[in-house]
């Protein structure tokens, strides 16, 4: 994939966020950013059942933070802090983020990979971005 100059690249899973911009031409080229404050207090599903039956505390603590995440992507989405948005994270936590996306991040998300990347170098990161 051609990652957008300039584009915000996010990586998340259910603790952590890591932050980056792509500085790359034809290929991902990635310099790191400072992680925003994530309220990860947001509930998840705000209110409906969590992946499981009966979530537990992990589970729904996971979730707050996907949705705290959430919340920070379309803070700056909404106050045009970036143009182009690209997303890597693990699936469950991608399936948590997408139901919090407000409408102008949408309109910004150049791409989605399902994938725990968080633990990962920066250069393995646009490695798998420039496959997707």
């Amino acid at each position: 994939m051609i990652l957008p100059k300039g584009a915000l690249v996010a990586v998340v899973d259910g603790e952590k966020l890591v932050m980056f911009k792509n500085t790359g031409d034809q290929t991902p080229e990635l310099t790191a950013l400072p992680t925003p404050d994530i309220d990860g207090d947001g509930g998840g599903t705000g209110g409906h059942a969590s992946s499981s039956a009966n979530p537990d505390e992990s589970t729904k603590s996971e979730d707050g933070y996907a949705a705290g995440v959430a919340a920070a992507l379309n803070k700056q989405a909404l106050t045009n802090q970036f143009e182009h948005l690209f997303v890597v994270a693990a699936p469950k936590t991608l399936g948590e983020l997408r139901k919090h996306w407000h409408k102008a991040l949408e309109a910004k998300l150049v791409g989605e990979l399902a994938k725990d990347l968080t633990g990962q170098s920066a250069d393995a990161i646009a490695t798998a971005i420039a496959h997707a």
